[in-house]
């Protein structure tokens, strides 16, 4: 079994489907309401603990029911909670999210907890992500935090992986020499300041950031699949067709799943193509962690 450990976010979804996203100032009537454990960090562990990896999770989470229950959550999923630490003073992170007809989404977070990870937190915790055959974080906790957490993986050779999401950009000195990072096409221009459409554009965005001392590059690009570059090879992986439902979560598990595809030591093609099925298989689904398919499932 693969061992790795996610660093990042946690956060309650708090979901209403409606036909159509309400314009500024105005109030419409929804549909079904649902509450997920979700963000990204969360996600990204679950789905990883689903697709068969021994994950251990650091985060931060509120004294409160939120808290309460996304702990039990993880600890049901078998995740490694010995990371987590609980905020006295803070609320644990939520979203709200909307969900329209064509399964596209809108989301706001309040982070609470979430800003309490910190780099302190992450030297606490340095034996946890020194025991382990890879690291996977994003963008939902302090930038600090993802700088600490970039220069401790660096410093003992400790393979991280950056979906950097929400979109930000990110200082040099975090992406040289970091192992692999996954950003969306939205990500990819914030990055580089390209414009990513077609596979020219692609190329010309991955090698920018090779560049800057990044060794791998995958460009999510919903349906039409996933770019990888790095200095020997450049490919896209097609994606499987399915009817989407809920998209909240396909980044996320997306990740998850390739970290630990990565960290079994599976090509770079097989990750990504096994990686990509798991996230179509959660777009089927409502919910965020809810959505994340078991590794039979994906197979």
């Amino acid at each position: 079994m693969a061992k790795l450990t996610v660093v990042g976010s946690s956060n309650t979804d708090m979901v209403i489907k409606t036909p159509r996203f309400p314009l500024p100032g105005e109030t419409i009537i929804g549909g079904d309401f649902f509450m997920f454990p979700g963000g990204k960090g969360g996600n990204q562990a679950v789905a990883a603990a689903r697709m068969g990896g021994e994950v251990c999770f650091i985060c931060c989470l509120g004294d409160d029911v939120f808290g309460k229950q996304s702990l039990d959550g993880y600890n049901n999923e078998n995740i490694d909670t010995s990371g987590v630490l609980i905020v006295q003073d803070s609320p644990s992170g939520v979203a709200l999210i909307t969900v329209n007809a064509q399964a596209e989404n809108e989301i706001v977070v309040a982070s609470g907890a979430n800003n309490s990870l910190s780099a302190e937190h992450l030297r606490a915790n340095r034996s946890k992500i020194e025991g382990t055959k890879l690291v996977l974080t994003q963008l939902e906790t302090p930038l600090e935090s993802v700088a600490e957490l970039a220069s401790l993986c660096r410093n003992t050779n400790i393979p991280l992986i950056i979906n950097p999401a929400p979109a930000q950009a990110l200082p040099d000195d975090v992406l040289d020499g970091l192992f692999l990072i996954t950003p969306n096409e939205t990500e990819t221009q914030i990055l580089t300041g390209i414009e990513v459409n077609d596979k020219d554009s692609s190329i010309r965005a991955a090698s920018a950031l090779l560049s800057k001392g990044v060794e791998n590059v995958i460009i999510t690009m919903g349906k039409k699949g996933a770019f990888f570059m790095n200095k020997e090879e450049a490919f896209t992986v097609e994606p499987p067709k399915v009817e989407a439902v809920d998209t909240t979560a396909a980044g996320d598990v997306f990740n998850g799943a390739l970290a630990v595809c990565l960290a079994e030591e599976m090509p770079w093609k097989d990750s990504i193509d096994l990686a990509s099925r798991a996230a179509a298989v959660s777009v089927t689904r409502m919910g965020a962690q809810a959505s994340a398919p078991y590794k039979k499932e994906v197979i």
